[in-house]
């Protein structure tokens, strides 16, 4: 967890500094959160189709770029690592079934 708490780290120091023209965090967010979000999507489905029809390496790869398009969308959100964290801590021990079963559906929430 060292490094996605230093890449977290580095994000934010890439976002406060805004400098488009040096970070590539800073062109995302400079784009605006439709632009970081559909980012991660685009990554999530590239994820995808190395894991159905690629090698282990691209995989691998893939799955790197949508971990650090997940802490830029975080850290649009202002939401940090800790709290997604402790929100699987607290999902530990449950049955993946139980817990979402636990959840409002979405006619209630809307």
């Amino acid at each position: 967890m060292d490094t996605l708490a230093r890449l977290e780290a580095t994000i934010a120091s890439r976002l406060a500094a805004g400098d488009a023209s040096a970070s590539y965090v800073a062109q995302l967010h400079a784009r605006g959160l439709p632009v970081v979000a559909r980012k991660l999507g685009e990554e999530a489905v590239e994820t995808i189709v190395a894991a159905l029809s690629s090698t282990r390496e691209d995989l691998i790869g893939e799955a790197a770029d949508v971990l650090f398009h997940l802490l830029v969308l975080l850290a649009e959100k202002g939401v940090t690592l800790n709290e997604v964290l402790a929100e699987l801590d607290r999902r530990d021990g449950v049955s993946g079934l139980d817990e979402k079963a636990a959840r409002p559906s979405a006619s209630e929430t809307a």
